[in-house]
Formats: C-alpha cells, sequence, structure tokens
C-alpha cells in the first residue's frame, strides 16, 4: 500500500534570488572570514551556493542568524566540501567492487543451480507476485529502448555494440537477454529488491556466502547501499549524513575483517 503523502507546509516562499557578489557578501556578514572576494565569488559560480551552504553548518552558531564562529574562513568550508568530494569517490569505488561482486554472485548460482540462463523468468522463484511483474517489465522497457534508439554502432565505426544489443539483434527468443546479461540493466535498487524478493532462504544464503556474508547482513547492508550510492551519484553531501536506512553490524567470528581493531564504528552512531 503506498504511503499517504505528508501534507504541504503553510507558509510562501519570498527568499530574492542573490547574485554571487550579494551571496558572498552575506556569508562575510555572518562573520565567515573570506580574505579573496573574487576567489570566493570564483567557488560559488562553480560549485553552487546551495550546494557549499550544508557544509558551513558545523562553523555556524546556529540558527535563525546562521552566524559563523569566531576564526571561521572560507578555505574552512571549502576544505570540508573538498574532502567530502574525496570521500564520495572513495566510498564509489568500494561500492562498485560490492556491487560487481552481488550481481556476479546472483546471476552464476541461480543459472547454474537451476540449469537455466533465463530462470528469472520464472515467477516460482520470487515470492512476490506483482514485484516480479514489475522487474519483467522495467526489463522488457529497458531492452525496447534499446532496440527503438540509435544503433550503437556502423559499418567502420569504432564504437562496440553493448551485449545487450546484440543479443536483441541476434536472438528472437527468449524474447528478454540472459541473466547474465540482464542483471547488468538494473540499476543497484532494483537489484536490491529482486535478491529481497527471492522465495528460498537458500539462494539468499549463496549469494551472500560468496561475498563473505550472512543473508541478513547482505540485504541489510544493500539497502544502505542504495541510500550512499544515491547520495555519490548525484554529488550530494555524505559525511555525516543521516542514511535513514541503517547496516546491521555482524557479530559472527566467522567474518574475519571483525578482527580488526576498530574496524567498525560506535554502533550508537546515526550519521556516516
Amino acid at each position: 500500500m503506498p504511503r499517504m503523502p505528508r501534507p504541504r507546509g503553510t507558509l510562501r516562499y519570498d527568499k530574492p534570488p542573490l547574485n554571487l557578489g550579494e551571496l558572498a557578501g552575506r556569508l562575510a556578514a555572518r562573520g565567515l572570514e573570506i580574505p579573496d572576494m573574487e576567489r570566493a565569488r570564483r567557488y560559488l559560480r562553480h560549485i553552487g551556493y546551495y550546494r557549499l551552504s550544508p557544509y558551513m553548518i558545523p562553523f555556524q552558531i546556529g540558527r535563525p542568524d546562521h552566524v559563523f564562529r569566531d576564526g571561521t574562513t572560507f578555505d574552512d568550508v571549502l576544505g570540508l566540501y573538498v574532502f567530502d568530494r574525496a570521500l564520495r569517490l572513495l566510498v564509489m569505488d568500494a561500492l562498485e567492487r560490492v556491487e560487481v561482486a552481488v550481481r556476479a554472485a546472483l546471476t552464476d548460482h541461480m543459472s547454474t543451480t537451476y540449469g537455466d540462463s533465463h530462470w528469472y523468468l520464472d515467477a516460482s522463484h520470487f515470492r512476490d507476485r506483482s514485484k516480479h511483474d514489475r522487474l519483467l517489465r522495467i526489463i522488457r522497457e529497458t531492452s525496447d529502448a534499446r532496440l527503438t534508439g540509435q544503433p550503437e554502432s556502423e559499418d567502420g565505426s569504432l564504437n562496440h555494440r553493448s551485449a545487450l544489443e546484440h543479443y536483441l539483434t541476434t536472438y528472437r527468443s527468449p524474447e528478454l537477454p540472459p541473466s547474465w546479461l540482464m542483471v547488468e540493466t538494473l540499476t543497484l535498487g532494483q537489484l536490491d529488491n529482486m535478491i529481497t524478493n527471492l522465495s528460498r532462504r537458500s539462494d539468499k544464503t549463496a549469494v551472500a556466502t560468496s561475498i563473505g556474508l550472512t543473508a541478513p547482513v547482505m540485504e541489510s547492508w544493500l539497502r544502505t547501499y542504495v541510500r550512499v550510492r544515491n547520495v555519490c551519484a548525484h554529488h550530494g553531501r555524505l559525511w555525516n549524513v543521516g542514511l535513514g536506512v541503517y547496516p546491521v553490524i555482524p557479530t559472527s567470528p566467522k567474518v574475519s575483517w571483525l578482527a580488526i581493531s576498530k574496524a567498525l564504528p560506535d554502533r550508537s552512531r546515526k550519521r556516516l
């Protein structure tokens, strides 16, 4: 059942737009030390005041005036922004490895266990029939879009067709691609939903075991990964962000990296 939308606010937005000079001036008026106003305007032009403003909060006394603490400089704020950008790149690199491993584990296990390259077409592998129907609709729409789009290669072109386009333009049946192509068309969120919807616990366990986890831990982490990946993909603030979905912390001694000192953060901490 879809969640009811929250009620709209009652106020009217009437804040006037400000140019770069006015925005830099506002920061200076709030106590931010800006030795080079032209440099500050240049960064505001290329980053945007709205994107930079969350990094100002730790340096401010608080609302309603958003006054900066004594001695806070523009480079303090900018340095935090640059750090967060580096953090996102590191996290995306780590997430890519996990995401690729989960895709491979899912298709390898299901295809070989059931001896079927198109196992995902069989609704018996899934708990919720409506979610399975939605999955097939997504894959079909992706395939149709590839066939109606511009061909990915032409004679003499340096571009090569994707594996999906090769399958669709070579084979008539089955209509949809085999498992190892199908998983590559899904977003991480769709992949998470697909794994969660598997009907047999043994299948989830097999996929999780291949990456050294239990099924409950893997499912919990995938939900968190979706949130984190979306933040990174949209260049949002990752440092100190409230995730909303929190990963289960494993306790099994079979997880080898748990033996490393301080491998995990304080479990009471609800921000990344």
